[in-house]
């Protein structure tokens, strides 16, 4: 779980990214989960753009996807959806400043 600081830190630093992974017709699919786990587990800060044609709102993608890969939703602003999922081995980032 994150605090509101910890949050924030995230949303600054996702503000710069591009969108990684697309959402399209074909929903949160179990290929669309296994490539968000494999970015969170690289990147740790991944952002996802839902497109217009997929049939959930970005709110339930978010937290379908924040259930299946273990991860936190930092934010869902418009079409986008912002994961964080600390890296156990080696973290990247450093959001207890």
């Amino acid at each position: 779980m994150l605090t509101s600081k910890q949050r924030a830190r995230l949303r600054a630093m996702a503000n710069g990214l591009d969108a990684l992974l697309t959402v399209g017709k074909d929903g949160v699919s179990p290929e669309l989960t296994a490539a968000v786990d494999e970015a969170l587990e690289a990147r740790e800060l991944v952002k996802i753009s839902v497109l217009g044609n997929c049939a959930d709102e970005p709110s339930a993608v978010a937290e379908m996807l924040s259930g299946r890969t273990r991860s936190d939703v930092v934010q869902t602003i418009g079409k986008k959806v912002v994961l964080y999922r600390k890296n156990k081995k080696k973290p990247i980032i450093n959001i207890e400043r």
